[in-house]
């Protein structure tokens, strides 16, 4: 899902699949708090954290999803002024997908 240079995590795409059975719920707003949790997961497998997100692009499906993408973003990044910088995308994601996102953190940052 992503690799650790020296002190930057660069992410692949990360999804909101269920890790019990590798399948994408229905619905945007679960598969956006999966894909939190994938993020959480991965940050903490390098040794980071949410506060060393730099950056992260979110692809969505339609933009209709965007408020179920904004919830989990402000419970991941509550503090208004200390948030990544983040880029969304309304994207062609296919099997099922309604989100995806990607990042780069600063470990120690």
């Amino acid at each position: 899902m992503g690799v650790r240079l020296g002190n930057l995590v660069f992410s692949s795409g990360i999804s909101g699949k269920d890790p019990a059975d590798g399948s994408l719920p229905p619905d945007a707003a679960r598969q956006a708090e999966l894909m939190f949790q994938h993020v959480r997961t991965l940050l903490e497998e390098a040794g980071a954290g949410l506060d060393d997100v730099a950056r992260m692009t979110v692809y969505i499906k339609d933009d209709a999803y965007r408020d179920d993408l904004n919830r989990e973003w402000l419970k991941a990044f509550p503090d208004e002024s200390d948030r990544p910088a983040r880029h969304t995308l309304v994207w062609d994601l296919r099997g099922g997908m309604l989100l995806q996102c990607e990042l780069v953190a600063v470990v120690g940052s």
